[in-house]
């Protein structure tokens, strides 16, 4: 076990490692081993120190006896199940302490308790629960963050939906149509009615044996209630 407890920039790095491990274990894992899967730039080291510290490489890069039978689970909650006795035995003075809860403390508890046990700084101590979380999440508890670049390809690679173009309702084109037929309406009633006349024929019949004075009140008549409307 390693003097202190290890600690990462980006503890994401341990999580892709350990997949990584579990489709292929090579003879002997080192730094180089890192590097050439394109993980942890710069920081290689210490994913090999977290790995070591919870006794899944021994000294020499290596696979250990309890790291033998841990990958070689292929189902996801076996594997977390077996790789749980190798995280708490681990941090074993961790969970002495806080017994199974230590599983799900929250930030603050676990950087008291990596500061208080290690005299760390606060950035390191907060690197020493990210570290421990990471573990903790492979073991089943909590969620394996997704690695950055898998969330951009899925981003770039997804495809964009248009949106389908709306078409005009029938109702609204046989509003506009209405509204230009009833224009060309009222211009015909328009011009019909400027255009418009209206005869009237009229026909009297007078009596044979009229005098002239009844002859006289017809047409008085006419000229009244006609011809002056």
């Amino acid at each position: 076990m390693a003097d202190s407890h290890p600690y990462i920039s980006g503890p994401g790095n341990i999580a892709q490692m350990v997949m990584q491990l579990r489709n292929a274990f090579p003879p002997v894992v080192t730094s180089d081993t890192v590097k050439r899967l394109g993980l942890a730039s710069n920081n290689e080291s210490y994913v090999i120190n977290a790995l070591q510290f919870v006794a899944v490489l021994d000294s020499d890069g290596k696979k250990t006896e309890k790291a033998a039978e841990v990958f070689s689970h292929h189902k996801d909650e076996e594997f977390s199940k077996s790789f749980r006795d190798l995280v708490s035995n681990a941090y074993s003075d961790l969970f002495d302490l806080h017994g199974e809860k230590a599983w799900t403390l929250d930030d603050d508890a676990l950087i008291t308790f990596f500061r208080r046990a290690d005299q760390t700084s606060v950035t390191i101590g907060k690197r020493q629960a990210g570290t421990f979380k990471i573990f903790s999440a492979l073991s089943g508890f909590g969620e394996i963050p997704t690695p950055r670049g898998q969330k951009s390809k899925e981003k770039n690679g997804a495809k964009t939906k248009t949106a389908p173009k709306k078409q005009p309702s029938k109702s609204s084109t046989e509003a506009v149509d209405y509204k230009s037929i009833s224009s060309e309406n009222n211009s015909s009633s328009k011009k019909v009615n400027r255009d418009f006349g209206l005869s009237v024929r009229i026909e009297i019949n007078l009596p044979a044996d009229g005098s002239r004075e009844t002859y006289d009140n017809i047409f008085k008549s006419i000229k009244e209630n006609l011809l002056n409307e």
